[in-house]
């Protein structure tokens, strides 16, 4: 099935299934859902999270509750900027010198209480939470089309600031888990370690690689011309 194809019937069985939640309507989104703070909850009963001290955080609805624990973890949080459009495209969020958590943690509150850094500037990431709109139970993620989760984590890989050991996990309504034969990842898509709905916990044991930076052959002019550290990471 093509990804597209993919998306639109999952966008529309949760819209039938009544399952969606604000922002309506789900169809563009990584989707917010029913049972979003239970998956955040189930993913932090996880070795790998109890185990991590800084967290990439995809800045949609369905992960605010993943941030927020987070936060109250006493994890610094990185959240890219939309397009990774500026030049210093990931905010910080320091638990220590945030006193409201729940208002930093949304979409605007983290580039209020946030503090811009580039990814020359970031630790090594531990933990990588990436929002979804379809997965399978053996790694392969699907996005909403624009690439931009997974170039974030080539731009950091570039920089060996997450590797192999990083864990990529994403938190899903069931009626997002597809079928393994529905999904056929391209080269640049980053596998999921972990996906964990408000039922269950999946360690995926993905097969598939991870990709090893920037793919700069993929690129077009367009987005190279758009994205500040592109243009400084871009090999001569």
């Amino acid at each position: 099935m093509e990804k597209q194809d993919l998306r639109e019937r999952v966008w529309t069985t949760l819209e039938t299934e009544g399952v969606n939640r604000f922002p309506y309507p789900p169809e563009g989104r990584i989707t917010n859902f029913a049972g979003a703070k239970a998956a955040a909850d189930g993913l932090a009963d996880t070795d790998e999270w109890r185990a991590a001290e800084t967290v990439k955080a995809n800045p949609d609805a369905p992960q605010l509750p993943v941030r927020r624990r987070a936060l109250r973890d006493g994890k610094t949080v990185y959240v890219a900027v939309p397009r990774l459009r500026d030049g210093k495209p990931f905010l910080k969020l320091d638990p220590a010198e945030i006193a409201d958590i729940d208002a930093a943690t949304t979409i605007s509150g983290s580039a209020k209480h946030g503090v811009p850094v580039g990814p020359d500037e970031m630790p090594h990431v531990d933990f990588i939470v990436a929002g979804s709109v379809a997965v399978t139970e053996t790694g392969a993620r699907i996005g909403k089309g624009e690439g931009y989760s997974d170039l974030e984590f080539a731009v950091l890989r570039e920089l060996d600031c997450v590797d192999d050991e990083t864990t990529v996990a994403t938190t899903v309504h069931e009626l997002q888990v597809v079928d393994d034969a529905e999904v056929t990842p391209d080269a640049h898509d980053v596998p999921l370690d972990l996906v964990v709905t408000p039922e269950r916990t999946v360690r995926t044991e993905t097969r598939y690689d991870r990709p090893g930076g920037v793919d700069w052959n993929a690129l077009g002019a367009e987005k190279l011309a758009e994205i500040p550290v592109l243009q400084r990471l871009e090999p001569n």
